[in-house]
């Protein structure tokens, strides 16, 4: 059966209207969007295929919990694993929240399958020393790649801690949103779903961003990115990768520790330190505080092993 057969063309027009106004009103990204589109084909393809044909808006009212299980059951089958499993829940349960407040129908099919499990995976932060290692220029001594890309490397790594930046969010920073150091101490950031937020930043990290501008043979326009690559295109977060790889290789860290490693490192050292967890949960740019509260779980965990290790009795 081909795509175009799948979904009928009343469902065809409310997934159109429903996609535009996630990413209109919700703001949610492209990626996003393009993921929930594909979960809710995936759905419907199953459908016309256990149905016997592309159910419309009726005949998505008329969905059993069984049916639902049916669907899942195939992924499962396909090789699909609980993750994967609950985002193809999501975006089909999504959408038949759309339909329903615009009065097209409740599929409560959806609504009665239990999502499932994930085994709770904690944060693995560097320790504060490492972290701070990840910018000294020690580590670079002997480095055959150009000075200026080495300074890059630095004040993006340092951007990750010092402020918490996805690595997507470095990247996608302007020239003209540069700190200056001296003279200023935050940023403005646009984080998932397009919202922005203010964030700090270090003097050391100013500084290490200055070094790499001056340093920085290419041609950086105000409105062009702030990090480029060795060609003078966008800065790629796989280079990133790379370099965070030397350096944990030059510090005989785990495999663990990633770029997104040092944003973890960002939440779990400042919580550690006395930060609330509303005050972090801004700083990180969380829709929910439930997000920002893993941390607390990974700073009792450290607690644990402080106790374990250093009691005369443990």
């Amino acid at each position: 059966m081909s795509p175009q057969t799948t979904i009928a063309p009343d469902i065809a027009a409310e997934i159109g209207r429903w996609l535009a106004y996630l990413g209109s009103e919700r703001r949610m990204s492209p990626k996003t969007l393009e993921a929930y589109e594909r979960d809710v084909g995936q759905f419907l393809a199953f459908l016309a295929d256990h149905l016997g044909g592309p159910p419309g808006l009726k005949g998505l009212a008329k969905l059993t919990p069984a049916d639902v299980r049916a669907f899942m059951a195939s992924r499962r089958a396909g090789g699909a694993g609980n993750r994967t499993l609950m985002r193809s829940l999501a975006g089909t349960r999504s959408f038949a929240r759309f339909l329903e407040r615009d009065g097209k129908g409740k599929v409560g099919a959806l609504a009665a399958i239990r999502t499932p499990k994930l085994a709770r995976s904690l944060p693995k932060p560097l320790a504060i020393k490492d972290a701070k290692r990840m910018t000294e220029t020690d580590l670079r001594e002997g480095d055959s790649r150009a000075p200026w890309i080495a300074a890059r490397d630095a004040a993006v790594l340092g951007l990750l801690y010092g402020s918490g930046l996805r690595i997507a969010e470095a990247l996608s920073l302007k020239r003209e949103q540069a700190p200056r150091p001296n003279t200023g101490d935050a940023i403005t950031v646009t984080g998932k779903g397009n919202k922005a937020r203010m964030v700090p930043v270090l003097p050391q990290v100013a500084k290490l961003i200055a070094d790499y501008i001056a340093l920085c043979p290419l041609d950086l326009p105000p409105d062009g990115p702030l990090f480029v690559g060795a060609r003078g295109g966008p800065l790629l977060p796989r280079i990133v990768q790379l370099a965070m790889a030397r350096l944990r290789g030059a510090l005989g860290l785990p495999d663990t520790a990633t770029p997104h490693a040092l944003r973890h490192s960002f939440a779990t050292h400042l919580l550690a330190r006395g930060g609330d967890l509303r005050s972090i949960q801004e700083l990180l740019g969380h829709a929910s505080l439930s997000t920002t509260q893993i941390y607390t779980a990974v700073d009792s965990e450290r607690l644990l092993e402080v106790y374990a290790t250093a009691h005369p009795r443990a």
